[in-house]
């Protein structure tokens, strides 16, 4: 009763802020003609999230039954002092985010749930909603090790979901560079490049609330004035059919599947990073860093 409680309280406060700012964002972006919302791209966001969250209450029991059984084997607990035990919760579970999101992106397999987020050309608060919509069938495993030091699986769903908040809300034009708070948190300028279809900004600032992991792995990228971020993917999709918005990339996996080519590389197209290919035809991110830098020298 009293986590159905906090996921109330949860809702009832994130869905003024939600409106709210949209509104703000909008009506800004209207009176200044910035260009930033579209009416098919607004319907798009809401049905992809509704999709993720219908598909998320489906699962979670089995998310909680899954969570629940490591739990018993806990081997330490910070139940008694209540700051702490939020604290490191809510890091620990931020961290484990950033491998989530890490494999989503290195990992093609994962990249076709994944790549749905960030098939939008359009970047305002609306995309924030535009969410992976099968991730919730996998989410919950990278969240297993929280519950072996000994974070109760309410409390793991309730952290995420209050990340999640703050996640959502990165995802503007309207708010530049945050001063200091850019070399600890992830800001809307970090968050730009994420969605950044640049070369530079591939596979950038994979944290949701502390852009501390990215500097700390290596997958940081500051905002670059000179290269003004363009969203969207490499290879735009170019429609908002929800059926190939959402499964477009399980398409392209099956057709390089039907490839000429050895059995090694038929998995490198499933679960080798986006954009390998055996010939060279298509490129990945880091390849395309490498092909880029070796023309700058030359």
């Amino acid at each position: 009763m009293m986590n159905e409680f906090r996921e109330l309280i949860l809702i009832k406060i994130s869905l003024p802020i939600y409106i709210l700012v949209i509104g703000i964002e909008f009506f800004y972006s209207h009176f200044k003609n910035k260009g930033l919302y579209s009416a098919k791209g607004v319907i798009a966001n809401t049905y992809l999230t509704l999709l993720n969250m219908g598909l998320d209450v489906l699962i979670r029991g089995i998310c909680l039954f899954v969570l629940y059984y490591f739990y018993q084997f806990h081997f330490t607990s910070l139940s008694t002092h209540p700051i702490l035990y939020w604290s490191v919760l809510i890091i620990g579970e931020d961290f484990m985010f950033y491998w989530l999101h890490r494999i989503d992106h290195y990992c093609r397999f994962f990249w076709a749930v994944h790549v749905t987020h960030h098939s939008s050309e359009e970047f305002n608060l609306t995309v924030g909603f535009r969410s992976s919509v099968f991730q919730p069938l996998y989410r919950f495993i990278y969240f297993i090790p929280l519950a072996f030091l000994g974070f109760d699986a309410m409390d793991i769903m309730f952290a995420y979901s209050a990340t999640q908040i703050f996640g959502i809300l990165v995802h503007t034009q309207t708010i530049d560079k945050l001063g200091f708070l850019e070399y600890i948190i992830v800001t809307p300028s970090h968050h730009r490049v994420h969605h950044g279809s640049n070369i530079q900004y591939l596979d950038k600032n994979m944290g949701m609330f502390l852009i501390i992991w990215d500097k700390l792995f290596g997958t940081f990228q500051a905002e670059d004035k000179n290269d003004p971020v363009k969203y969207g993917l490499t290879k735009n999709i170019d429609t908002y059919n929800p059926i190939i918005t959402v499964f477009h990339e399980w398409v392209n996996i099956f057709k390089d599947l039907q490839k000429q080519t050895s059995f090694k590389n038929k998995l490198m197209y499933v679960f080798g990073p986006p954009g390998w290919s055996h010939d060279g035809s298509t490129k990945t991110s880091s390849q395309l860093r490498a092909e880029r830098l070796s023309k700058t020298n030359q």
